[in-house]
């Protein structure tokens, strides 16, 4: 299949290009760089440098007499800002490539005649847990605007099908982590905001120290518990999603998770293991708008796209981030 991979040179969609091809698929990335990495770009995919926010560029990726002869099977979408705090400071610009970013992508679809999209949705859109494992009936009340910004899209979503016959499967990612297992990705990720790549830049010098927000939580170590989910992870789930709603046509909405949570001092502790150094911290105030525990269930992942999360334990994760960081 032809599949376009939009942030295609970003954290996530850099390590699902590489899976799109190891599984015999033709790939055209489709990326801006203002956060991708070039060096992560897979040799064997088609690059072509544009924004979602140009109908022009996006024409351009679309057409049929362009680089590609035949229209592309399924799109997969990856891009967008994804920093929850700075979505409270900045909405404008979380509105203008989130939202608006993504109804360029949805209408040049549109015109080109592509009837699939997979689309990088988050758990963010869920907001405080009221129960746990999370599922896919959790209600949806975003506590950030960025998880606003999914929400709203996978609306979008919901109404492109009903309207225009578009299939589409969300995937929910839990916390996203880890680097490529076969080590074919290396390009660091540009200003992480992320507790893990944190944690590892204080190892490996680059920080000298760290700030863990909260000691006081209902945590066996007070600290914040998360899902962690391995990239690799992520990778197989879109590449099975494509799979999915081309073959039943039919949409999906589900979590990517482990159903384990893992705290701060966890992941400290692991990464002062592996790494042989030392990550000073400080404890300060909570963060407004952190909930102590977040994890999930992804039995509908594994139900309709047998998928089940296999690099995602935190040793793994870290050990994988530490070969790129170290």
């Amino acid at each position: 299949m032809n599949i376009l991979v939009i942030g295609g040179a970003g954290y996530i969609g850099s390590h699902t290009v590489y899976e799109f091809i190891e599984n015999g698929h033709d790939v055209t990335i489709f990326d801006n760089l203002l956060t991708g990495v070039e060096a992560n770009i897979h040799p064997k995919a088609t690059f072509i440098k544009g924004d979602i926010l140009n109908m022009g560029d996006l024409k351009k990726v679309f057409s049929s007499n362009g680089l590609r002869s035949t229209a592309y099977d399924s799109v997969v979408h990856f891009a967008a800002f994804k920093n929850a705090g700075e979505s409270m400071d900045k909405p404008e610009k979380y509105s203008i490539t989130n939202l608006v970013g993504t109804i360029n992508i949805l209408n040049a679809m549109c015109e080109a005649g592509v009837k699939h999209i997979v689309f990088s949705s988050s758990s963010a859109t869920y907001g405080e847990p009221q129960y746990l494992p999370m599922d896919e009936a959790h209600p949806q009340n975003p506590m950030s605007y960025y998880g606003f910004t999914k929400l709203e899209v996978e609306r979008y979503l919901d109404w492109y099908s009903q309207l225009k016959g578009i299939r589409f499967a969300a995937l929910r990612y839990f916390n996203a982590a880890g680097y490529d297992v076969k080590g074919r990705v290396r390009g660091l990720e540009k200003n992480p905001a992320n507790l893990l790549p944190i944690v590892l830049e204080v190892a490996n010098g680059t920080r000298k120290s760290m700030v863990v927000n909260g000691s006081d939580y209902p945590t066996p170590d007070g600290t914040c518990v998360r899902d962690y989910i391995h990239v690799n992870d992520l990778a197989t789930a879109h590449v099975a999603a494509v799979d999915y709603i081309i073959r039943t046509g039919e949409n999906l909405k589900c979590n990517l998770a482990t159903g384990v949570g893992y705290s701060v001092l966890d992941v400290i502790k692991m990464t002062e293991e592996i790494s042989g150094k030392q990550v000073p911290f400080t404890f300060v105030g909570r963060r407004e708008g952190d909930p102590s525990t977040v994890y999930a269930n992804s039995i509908v992942a594994e139900e309709k796209l047998g998928w089940k999360a296999k690099h995602s334990d935190l040793k793994t994760l870290l050990t994988s981030m530490w070969q790129v960081y170290g």
